[in-house]
């Protein structure tokens, strides 16, 4: 039974559950209960707080876990970075209040930073030469210049609206953050088969993930120009139809090109045009 450490609320935990309902892993998402069991594969979940997850990983209590980048980076904890899950992308920055004239990160010698992440600002501090004073505080951050706790503060940003209610303006992106699928290094075989399976259907998901199945009628004086703009997986699947002027034509689009291809297909003569979301794709 391979355990997997998810937080235990909040956007990454309702990414996670979507990734495993996803790769038809089925699990209670009741947040009553610490530790749940698929109905269906080889796995428990175990909810915890986001900054247990590295540790719980690292020392063998949860052998993999979804964490954010930041997280990981900030605890330092000795585990395996797996895979990157490509959800809950955010950023970890700077900012300071918007009246400020800021020219540079020289701007933060001497200055008070509050924030969450100490160990990740005081490398990029010493990276960068800078002499400033951390203060670190859980939750809230944002709310320090205007009390006077602060000069600027150190914290996630993901819309940026955050910041605009509080009067302040980012200035400085120290580090793109995701989600990471982590790992315990001293993993058992067995343990590492379930988790292998377990990649498989979330590759799946994933590779199937902004693609559309696209099926079409189109003139056979035309196959050729209309095979020449379609960026198949390997080529398209051509069909007869009864009339032998006109055959059936299959494959896969990005949804970034979509409306680009279909307009050129249009172009080409290219009509009943039906398209159809993927669940999943096995390449």
């Amino acid at each position: 039974m391979l355990r997997i450490a998810v937080q235990s609320k909040g956007r990454l935990f309702e990414d996670t559950m979507n990734l495993l309902a996803e790769a038809d892993i089925k699990v209670s998402a009741s947040k009553r209960t610490l530790l749940v069991q698929s109905t269906n594969f080889p796995l428990e979940v175990l909810y915890l707080r986001d900054d247990d997850i590295p540790q719980s990983v690292a020392s063998g209590v949860a052998d993999i876990g979804v964490v954010g980048e930041n997280e990981f980076v900030e605890r330092g904890e000795d585990a395996e970075v797996i895979s990157r899950l490509g959800f809950s992308k955010c950023r970890l920055s700077l900012a300071i209040p918007k009246e400020i004239d800021y020219r540079g990160v020289n701007w933060f010698n001497g200055k008070k930073i509050a924030t969450s992440y100490p160990n990740i600002l005081r490398n990029y501090m010493r990276e960068q030469g800078i002499d400033c004073e951390i203060h670190v505080i859980t939750g809230s951050v944002e709310i320090s210049p205007g009390i006077g706790l602060a000069d600027g503060i150190f914290d996630i940003v993901s819309s940026g609206s955050t910041l605009v209610s509080n009067n302040l303006r980012e200035v400085e992106v120290v580090m793109q953050s995701e989600a990471l699928l982590i790992g315990n290094k001293k993993m058992s075989a067995g343990k590492r088969a379930t988790l292998d399976e377990m990649l498989f259907r979330f590759k799946a998901v994933k590779d199937a993930e902004d693609k559309k199945y696209v099926r079409m009628n189109a003139p056979k004086a035309r196959l050729q120009e209309i095979i020449n703009v379609l960026p198949g997986l390997k080529s398209p699947t051509i069909i007869p139809l009864a009339d032998e002027e006109w055959c059936s034509v299959h494959t896969v689009l990005d949804q970034k090109r979509f409306w680009e291809i279909i307009g050129k297909l249009k172009e080409m003569g290219a009509q009943g045009i039906l398209v159809t979301p993927i669940e999943k794709m096995i390449l």
